[in-house]
């Protein structure tokens, strides 16, 4: 038979297009090996082959082609990587970096090309002045044996306790991989050196009743002080947790801020009477002045209403002394008639008694023929 017309050891197959189909041939390939099931088509069956002498090399003929194609899987097998997402895949060749892939399938040189996958979107936390025991809504925090992370200076040469995280992602995972050799080392370093500076330029009271501020200038300068590492993270969070004084010095504070709240009260209360006097003060001096300027201003006026009345009569009266002297009578005798009850009319040569003058116009209130001879009634 021709040796094109010879059937292989491993039949007349299709090529494997998968790696599950290369590991399904090649344990099935181990399986034939052993189970002797790899003679040629032109040998019978029942044919016994001739006792080979036993020895130390007996059996490489069978281990050979198992070592091969456990090596051509492995060889295949390193040749896939995939990339999770959130991941990105840093690809070395030769030990030099080459490219970084994104999630999903992709290929690699076997033996000449590295993979070294970062999670650029997991949060890293560093801790300072606690440890956190057991996470969660009711989280548990451990604080004992941490004072040397926690205990600063200020600028007031008072000491303080300061506990606070940091909270970080990787934005260039290459230099995150090689240009700090320990990032999370590098960024507690960095953020308890930039904390201490800013606390310890800062008075005590300032520190606790300013805790935002400082926490947003602490957190811009460490990502300073990390993109001048070059160390590929971004900082998200610097968040001051706990600032309170030392256990030891803890009564003293307390009544330090009793009576620093007492002062305040009485501030408060101070101003409170002074916004609550001051200004009704101010309005009453401001309305008796202006009723100062009103009178003022009515006097005036009606003085100077009355000289124009006076001059316009003078200058009336200078024309016709007469009519205006009968004129300026008959007004006055309107105004006043109407406010008289009793009215007398006299001649220079009357000898009787008086005689009362009888308005019919309107009705009598007193009886006019009253008390006739009292002096007070006439008129």
């Amino acid at each position: 038979m021709a040796m094109n017309d010879q059937q292989s050891p491993w039949g007349q197959r299709k090529k494997p297009s998968s790696p599950e189909d290369i590991l399904a041939a090649i344990i099935q390939k181990i399986r034939d090996t052993f189970a002797g099931q790899d003679e040629g088509p032109g040998q019978p069956p029942d044919r016994k082959e001739p006792e080979q002498p036993q020895g130390p090399f007996a059996g490489t003929g069978k281990i050979v082609p198992i070592i091969a194609l456990i090596l051509i899987f492995q060889v295949l097998y390193s040749s896939f990587f995939t990339i999770a997402p959130g991941e990105v895949g840093v690809v070395l060749r030769f030990g030099k970096f080459d490219r970084t892939t994104t999630s999903g399938l992709h290929f690699k040189i076997p033996y000449m090309e590295a993979l070294t996958k970062v999670n650029v979107e997991a949060v890293r936390t560093e801790e300072f002045g606690f440890r956190t025991r057991t996470p969660g809504r009711q989280s548990d925090f451990d604080r004992k044996g941490f004072d040397m992370e926690s205990l600063m200076l200020t600028g007031d040469k008072n000491v303080i306790n300061v506990a606070w995280i940091v909270q970080y992602i990787v934005s260039d995972p290459v230099n995150f991989l090689f240009k700090v050799q320990n990032v999370p080392q590098a960024v507690r370093d960095a953020s308890e050196m930039v904390t201490r500076r800013i606390v310890g330029n800062m008075d005590f009271d300032y520190v606790l009743s300013n805790r935002e501020i400082l926490a947003g200038n602490a957190r811009r300068e460490l990502q300073e002080e990390l993109d001048n590492m070059e160390s590929g993270v971004k900082v998200i969070t610097l968040q001051l947790q706990d600032i309170n004084p030392p256990d030891q010095v803890k009564p003293a504070f307390n009544e330090v801020n009793e009576a620093d709240q007492d002062m305040k009260r009485l501030v408060n209360e101070a101003e409170e009477t002074y916004n609550r006097v001051i200004p009704k003060a101010r309005g009453s001096a401001k309305q008796i002045i202006e009723e100062a300027h009103g009178y003022a201003v009515e006097r005036v006026n009606r003085a100077k209403g009355e000289t124009a009345r006076f001059t316009s009569i003078v200058n009336e009266y200078l024309t016709a002394k007469e009519v205006t002297r009968r004129r300026m009578y008959l007004e006055a005798m309107q105004d006043i008639l109407p406010n008289v009850d009793q009215v007398y009319v006299m001649d220079k040569g009357q000898q009787t008694p008086l005689l009362p003058f009888l308005d019919l116009s309107r009705k009598q209130g007193k009886n006019p023929a009253a008390d006739t001879t009292s002096p007070a009634a006439a008129k």
